[in-house]
């Protein structure tokens, strides 16, 4: 059966996307945005804000498990956060090799431990005997930082390490999240490695997730931006496999989500501007999937006052389907 994987996206799939994207089914798993290990071992309350689940079982309040990742290069003090972190009550304990961010490469973390193999093998070792037998460890790679030459070489690494499973974004540091996505490299870490595995990369539909499919082998898919672009691409995505196609839900929808993060966010006493700044993150990449997003995101980007985007987004969800303004969606 195809496993469904949410990503961890930084600074925009926070615990409460996580809650919205579960709660309208299909993802089987989430992962938490990365905590940079850099220095201490943290106290409870920073894996809380990173991931309240902890306080719900490891669980969204769908019940969708939620794993802890971690981020940094020193293998004794990612030992000792993991442990910490599955004492917690964390399902799980996710390593980021992926990350391209040029801040993270630049203090010897994310894919830029991709250039060494022997990195991965004593990260992952470390973790893996620092956390009990029974939390599974897995870790998210790239093909590689400047080119593909090591992309086998750090996949047996991740094996070899003892981790369970490993999630593959199928492009290099630098190539970044320019398409296309080598989803061909997939199949062929799929062939060379025992443990289980996730590809991940480009997969914005149904199309993309079987196309995907046929050419990595691969039976569980990682999806972010396109999970962002469009809330019910997991459910999509499950109907399809189960050979009941539906249709992508309706412009209204979409709108009451990015209404109920609003609620979530003030809830939780989130600022204005950051209210503001994360619906216009989530409609610039709704854009992508919804021809209406090109139009309301024009309308909202420059609107500071949360109630007057709220108000905005209220407003569009009233008219009718036929009176939505609906734009062509620009080629990326």
């Amino acid at each position: 059966m195809t496993q469904l994987v949410l990503a961890p996206m930084e600074g925009l799939v926070d615990w409460r996307v996580r809650q919205l994207l579960s709660a309208t089914g299909g993802f089987d798993l989430c992962v938490t945005e990365f905590i940079r290990v850099s220095q201490n071992l943290f106290p409870a309350h920073v894996f809380h804000r990173y991931c309240p689940e902890l306080l719900n079982g490891g669980k969204t309040l769908s019940g969708t498990p939620v794993l802890v990742q971690l981020m940094g290069h020193d293998p004794e003090l990612m030992g000792e956060n993991a442990a910490f972190a599955a004492s917690l009550g964390a399902p799980g304990i996710d390593i980021n090799f992926g990350c391209p961010s040029k801040t993270v490469n630049k203090h010897e973390a994310g894919a830029s431990l991709l250039k060494c193999p022997d990195n991965l093998l004593r990260i992952v070792s470390a973790v893996r005997r620092a956390v009990p037998d029974h939390i599974p460890v897995s870790a998210k790679i790239r093909l590689g930082y400047a080119d593909k030459e090591l992309f086998l070489d750090n996949a047996r690494a991740v094996e070899a390490a003892g981790a369970q499973h490993l999630t593959v974004h199928a492009r290099t540091k630098l190539e970044g999240y320019k398409p296309p996505a080598h989803w061909e490299y997939l199949a062929r870490i799929r062939d060379a490695i025992s443990i289980g595995m996730t590809g991940n990369g480009e997969i914005w539909d149904e199309a993309d997730y079987a196309k995907c499919r046929d050419i990595s082998g691969c039976d569980s898919f990682m999806i972010g931006r396109g999970a962002i672009a469009a809330p019910d691409l997991a459910n999509r995505i499950k109907a399809f496999e189960n050979g009941t196609p539906k249709p992508k839900e309706c412009w209204a929808d979409v709108l009451l989500m990015l209404l109920s993060y609003c609620d979530l966010m003030d809830e939780d006493g989130a600022s204005e501007n950051h209210q503001a700044g994360r619906i216009k993150q989530w409609m610039a990449l709704i854009r992508k999937s919804h021809a209406q997003g090109n139009a309301c995101f024009d309308e909202i980007k420059r609107i500071r006052d949360i109630g007057e985007l709220r108000a905005k987004l209220k407003s569009d969800m009233a008219l009718p389907e036929n009176q939505r303004t609906a734009v062509p969606v620009a080629a990326e």
